[in-house]
């Protein structure tokens, strides 16, 4: 049984040491769903995760605007999250870099995902991932737990698989200005998912780029919401609910101008 550890390598001796993939931000006893957040990394590095992380850093402000939005939700008088509790995670990587065809970050996904189930059970679960993170999110989507995925200027390489997107929410979200991960590559496989049967849809962010700096309160807002939305915690947006329930491969509900909080 995988329970979230991977074996890795330590030291001249080859000793192994376990890797632990999953963090607990916050963990009620008996949640009733679950959001994990993977930050970005390097095409290229086998060597570990330094302590100071700058794509990890990049990170806790997602994590934090959705523990802020579940405890909005669940105030008197909402219609959101009364009643029900949710857990919140960090994927930890084994290395930098997704190193080609070992994939390294989907693994600890996968390895984060086994461990969530063995400790919290089937509870519905919706990933968070920027660059690195987002391709490691949609590659672990197949998992039984995955509800959705919330991908953020994702790397979406022209060879990546979407087939075992198959009935899977995935909501991207693009700056226009992204120099690193291509927005055209983000709606390129947008097509190829829902040519497959994800239901897709997605935001451009306006003015923005691959750090997430521009607008930062706008993708921090915005995706908290989207994934309790995923999870029946809050609602969806009307646009992306339309753009969910298109078929076929146009591109209609791929690019929706993200609105900035006036």
């Amino acid at each position: 049984m995988n329970d979230g550890r991977l074996a890795v390598h330590s030291g001249e001796d080859g000793t192994m040491a376990a890797h632990r993939a999953l963090s607990w931000r916050v963990r009620p006893s008996a949640p009733d769903a679950a959001v994990l957040v993977l930050h970005g990394g390097r095409e290229f590095g086998p060597e570990p995760v330094p302590a100071l992380n700058l794509p990890g850093l990049r990170m806790r402000p997602f994590a934090r605007a959705v523990e802020r939005a579940v405890r909005r939700s669940a105030q008197p008088g909402s219609d959101g999250a009364a009643g029900r509790s949710l857990a919140v995670g960090t994927v930890h990587y084994r290395c930098r870099g997704w190193n080609g065809e070992r994939a390294d970050a989907a693994r600890d996904a996968e390895a984060a995902l086994a461990e969530l189930a063995e400790t919290l059970g089937p509870v519905p679960t919706v990933l968070i991932g920027h660059s690195m993170g987002g391709r490691a999110a949609l590659r672990a989507a197949a998992h039984p737990c995955v509800q959705g995925v919330v991908a953020l200027a994702p790397w979406c390489p022209q060879d990546e698989p979407t087939e075992h997107l198959r009935g899977t929410s995935v909501l991207m979200l693009h700056g226009d200005r992204d120099r690193v991960t291509p927005p055209a590559d983000t709606d390129l496989f947008a097509l190829r998912a829902r040519d497959h049967g994800a239901r897709v849809a997605g935001y451009r962010v306006f003015g923005s780029g691959h750090t997430l700096m521009r607008r930062a309160g706008d993708w921090h807002r915005t995706t908290a919401g989207l994934a309790l939305a995923l999870l029946g915690l809050a609602t969806l947006p009307d646009e992306i609910g339309t753009a969910l329930a298109l078929e076929g491969g146009g591109p209609e509900g791929l690019g929706i101008p993200l609105a900035g909080r006036r």
